[in-house]
């Protein structure tokens, strides 16, 4: 079995106890204690007890205790994802959605989200949910536009004659 790995020594127990209660995070706090609890004399399984966690668990507090002090107790914003399109792809959408579709060359008369993403897969070979799509043009700045239909019917007099004759509410 190895060495526990041992605590810095610029901090007590009871500054510790201190910081945890002053905190606004709760699992600082939490994790204050168990680690107050080692300086204190008590075991690393006593401190789990207290955290409510693994043996192991409470060496990686440890050691992020010992990296960055109380600060490296606090929960951070877990990174997530790379992002699937690269900075050079994001202005390469942009420059096609502002220019618009070539009807004869990308087959579309306006573009969907559909296509855009067909286009992005046969480009650069980046496969994207419609849904990711609309994000990442969100994203860019653009707002989802849609023309508002028209029945083929439709007479212009009968409308103007309309406007003419409705009350107003």
């Amino acid at each position: 079995m190895s060495a526990a790995v041992p605590l810095r020594e610029d901090f007590t127990a009871d500054d510790l106890r201190r910081l945890a209660r002053s905190s606004r995070d709760a699992g600082q706090s939490r994790r204050l204690l168990a680690l107050a609890q080692i300086y204190d004399g008590g075991t690393r399984t006593d401190a789990a007890r207290i955290g409510v966690v693994g043996l192991q668990t409470v060496r990686d507090w440890v050691l992020a205790f010992n990296a960055d002090g109380p600060a490296g107790l606090i929960d951070r914003k877990a990174p997530g994802h790379p992002p699937k399109l690269s900075q050079a792809q994001r202005q390469a959408l942009a420059a096609i959605v502002e220019s618009g579709p070539d009807p004869d060359r990308h087959g579309v008369v306006r573009w969907r989200r559909k296509d855009l993403a067909a286009w992005l897969y046969q480009c650069f070979r980046v496969s994207l949910d419609e849904t990711t799509v609309g994000r990442e043009l969100k994203r860019l700045g653009f707002a989802k536009l849609s023309a508002r239909p028209r029945h083929y019917a439709q007479d212009p007099a009968a409308l103007e004659t309309f406007k003419k004759l409705s009350r107003p509410s």
